[in-house]
């Protein structure tokens, strides 16, 4: 009697870093690309199930267009034997320039979503500097001594009004250097919203876009 052989699906996590060279991609982009790496790679994709099937993989929280990134988390289903480090190790030699992989390892098929874990994300914010490194402490200390901070701000054409010192956990200045500064925070990343680091600058009192918006980390609950 012939037999099925029966291939075991396995949820691969791993870690990986996005440079400026691939900061304009959106989403979706890096989104398509993933599956052309694992396929260059040999690594078999898991697909979702029906009539267009499509390769099961999820991040924890997309990076905007125009941001880097050194910790981002992905979820990638495997339709493999192969153990988690030769995966990765396939997967780097067919990496473009501007992404690389971290550290990874197989999680239970039933575990959360990454995206249902985050509780922050940690980032490295580089701006112009248009006043004394002691004005923009002075600012800092102002904002996180507030309680609550009424915001809104415009967004295609829909106006969105939240409070904005709800979403900042810490904030801190790493480096005056000449022109520029450049400051550390984690804000809040979660089910129910996530702050954003460019109107954390704006609520300091800094003029324009940040230079360089760089996700450091990821907390995870």
């Amino acid at each position: 009697m012939p037999y099925q052989v029966i291939r075991m699906m396995k949820r691969l996590r791993f870690q990986f870093g996005r440079g400026d060279g691939l900061k304009f991609l959106s989403h979706l982009d890096m989104m398509r690309l993933w599956p052309r790496i694992f396929r260059r790679a040999g690594i078999d994709l898991a697909y979702s199930e029906g009539f267009n099937g499509h390769p099961r993989l999820a991040v924890a929280a997309p990076l905007a267009v125009g941001w880097t990134g050194e910790a981002e988390l992905m979820d990638v289903w495997l339709d493999t034997s192969l153990p988690a480090e030769s995966i990765l190790t396939c997967i780097s030699r067919k990496l473009p320039e501007d992404l690389s992989i971290g550290q990874g390892m197989f999680v239970p098929e039933e575990a959360p979503s990454l995206q249902s874990q985050i509780r922050f994300a940690e980032y490295r914010i580089l701006s112009v500097i248009d006043r004394s490194a002691g004005e923009v402490g002075q600012a800092v200390d102002c904002l996180l001594g507030l309680s609550t901070l009424d915001w809104s701000y415009q967004r295609d054409e829909e106006t969105k009004r939240y409070d904005l010192r709800a979403q900042i956990e810490t904030i801190s200045v790493e480096n005056v250097d000449g022109d520029n500064v450049s400051l550390l925070m984690r804000l809040k990343n979660d089910p129910s919203g996530s702050g954003r680091p460019e109107q954390v600058c704006l609520a300091l009192g800094f003029r324009g876009h940040p230079l360089k918006i760089h996700r450091t980390r990821l907390v995870l609950a």
